[in-house]
């Protein structure tokens, strides 16, 4: 029986063969690697993956898809909402220190996905997404760019990333209202060690008023946080780049 694609859930299908074997490729999956596909769907990325891996985790929220996956021996298979899903104790349970990622995201909540992942980056190898392509336009975008903001910044302070591939609407079933691109997320060897929850209040108040002029928005904050160093708030949000954001949370 076809299954129905759920609006909830934000489900579109991949359906078209040259891009599915596109995305397989940038992927290059190798025999043996730990990896987890997050919403496989109707498994068309799931099938030549697990032909290559020999065995692939799969985290699926919709029972009767997650009820099919079950059928292939060579899935594990976790029904859940990936954002309640622990990929630090997934690495741990798989006896690997790294896990390799990749999926189809629900463009819905694509954002709060990459964040939920930002926390569990240190077992995390690589990441392949399919995203919609103004989101993926925004995480690889420099500064005094109209693209670049609050997922700009803290993204680019963990991952190298990069936009592999544009996917047109009519590769997926139901077709999306959208273009849609594939990224590739590297976690940087060495980041800048800031504390994550300051990182992101700061760079939150600096974006609040994005055509405002800094001074009026982060200025005042970095008053209150009793900030003693040197930073130029006569420039706009999107004029600063990843690295001074992070050297003031670092100071701070």
């Amino acid at each position: 029986m076809k299954h129905q694609a759920r609006k909830r859930f934000g489900q579109h299908f991949l359906a078209d063969g040259s891009v599915i074997d596109s995305i397989v490729r940038e992927i290059d999956p190798r025999a043996g690697q730990a990896m987890v596909e997050i919403g496989p769907g109707l498994a068309a990325l799931t099938q030549p993956l697990v032909e290559r891996l020999g065995r692939l985790t799969v985290i699926e929220l919709d029972r009767d898809l997650a009820a099919r996956l079950r059928k292939h021996p060579q899935l594990d298979v976790v029904e859940a909402d990936v954002l309640n899903v622990d990929f630090t104790a997934l690495a741990r349970e798989r006896g690997v220190a790294k896990l390799r990622v990749a999926g189809n995201l629900p463009y819905n909540i694509s954002s709060p996905i990459l964040f939920h992942l930002l926390r569990h980056v240190g077992v995390v190898e690589d990441q392949h997404f399919m995203l919609q392509k103004e989101v993926v336009d925004r995480m690889v975008a420099v500064p005094a760019t109209a693209d670049y903001g609050r997922l700009s910044v803290m993204l680019q302070w963990r991952y190298a990333m990069e936009d592999v591939l544009f996917v047109p609407p009519q590769a997926f079933d139901p077709p999306p209202r959208v273009d849609s691109a594939v990224v590739r997320m590297v976690p940087l060897a060495q980041p800048a060690a800031v504390d994550e929850k300051l990182l992101s209040e700061m760079v939150q108040v600096a974006f609040s008023q994005r055509r405002k002029i800094l001074r009026n928005t982060l200025g005042k904050w970095l008053e209150e946080k009793g900030f003693a160093g040197t930073f130029d708030v006569q420039r706009r949000a999107e004029e600063v780049p990843v690295a001074e954001y992070l050297a003031v949370a670092l100071s701070l």
